[in-house]
């Protein structure tokens, strides 16, 4: 159940800095700490949800050297960003960029953050490689998209729609794969082949989990990497261990939320310095699918679950 209630206003401790809160998103660990089945980490709020943030520095504590009051920041955090106020740590923020609203900014973190962090930290993405994104109009999955354009890949992305498809190419997709039709995850391996003239996948990022793992590995070329980052399709799939042998495959979980504090520092300190310049000066940019005021989370929750949007469900706090 969800509902609007007051709560003590966060302090920040030392090092820590408080945000006002002017726009948050919805991400899928949302819906599912709604429905009990992914409790916040230690130390999260466990009835206030929201993994990402854009607002100002209303307050800093004691030792806090990076921001002043005023400054616009966006940040990651373990929970408690659907709330007017969230405290972080001074270092895993971001600057702003000046042109963007606090609607897009809000749609910046988590996307492109994870979308960095699996492309360049976890797969090591070289320029010429094939790069297959599932679920290309997620926020990750467009954010995916423009990463990998961006460091020289060939973005073929997936998704159960044409239609999702066909928008996805105004975000650098070369070539797209629909698999919502009566093949399935098994038109992938045979797809992705021929758009990769027998080459295949250099690396999959896999949002969708279950069948879609067999898939994946299926279209990976000799050497690649496939990163498995959600489980919306199912938390179990089976694999073709002869397969991984013979691809001399990587196989890679990677997941952002309950990492240690100075990991999420390490990612936040990275996409600062490659991917923040790149967002100001628009060669990369957030997508908004919707925007709903605080007090309409519910309905924000439904867009979310209706797998209908395209691109981040922002709620307005402004």
């Amino acid at each position: 159940m969800l509902e609007l209630a007051e709560v003590p206003e966060p302090t920040p401790g030392e090092r820590e800095v408080a945000i006002t809160v002017r726009a948050t998103a919805l991400n899928r660990a949302d819906l599912l700490q709604r429905e009990g089945r992914y409790p916040p980490p230690a130390g999260a709020p466990a009835d206030i949800p929201g993994l990402e943030f854009a607002g100002e520095v209303a307050r800093v504590g004691a030792g806090t050297s990076l921001w002043r009051e005023g400054d616009r920041v966006i940040g990651l955090t373990a929970g408690g960003a659907h709330a007017e106020y969230v405290v972080t740590h001074e270092r895993a923020l971001a600057a702003v960029p000046e042109a963007m609203s606090w609607l897009e900014a809000a749609a910046v973190p988590e996307a492109f953050v994870t979308a960095h962090d699996a492309l360049v930290t976890q797969a090591a993405t070289r320029p010429g490689d094939y790069v297959v994104v599932h679920a290309a109009g997620s926020g990750v999955g467009l954010a995916a998209l423009q990463v990998a354009r961006a460091l020289g890949a060939t973005p073929i992305g997936t998704a159960r729609t044409a239609e999702k498809l066909e928008r996805a190419r105004d975000y650098g997709m070369a070539d797209g794969v629909a698999l919502g039709g009566d093949g399935g995850v098994d038109e992938l391996a045979p797809r992705v082949a021929k758009l990769t003239r027998g080459h295949g996948a250099d690396v999959v990022l896999d949002l969708l989990g279950g069948p879609y793992v067999a898939a994946s590995l299926a279209s990976l070329a000799l050497k690649g990497r496939l990163i498995l980052i959600g489980t919306i399709a199912g938390r179990r799939g089976e694999l073709d261990l002869g397969l991984a042998l013979s691809r001399r495959a990587t196989i890679r979980g990677t997941v952002l939320r309950p990492r240690p504090l100075e990991e999420k520092i390490l990612a936040t300190r990275a996409f600062a310095a490659e991917v923040l310049p790149l967002l100001a000066r628009g060669v990369l940019r957030p997508t908004v699918d919707s925007v709903f005021p605080l007090a309409d989370v519910g309905a924000a929750h439904e867009r979310l679950a209706g797998n209908a949007s395209f691109g981040k469900v922002v709620l307005d706090l402004t």
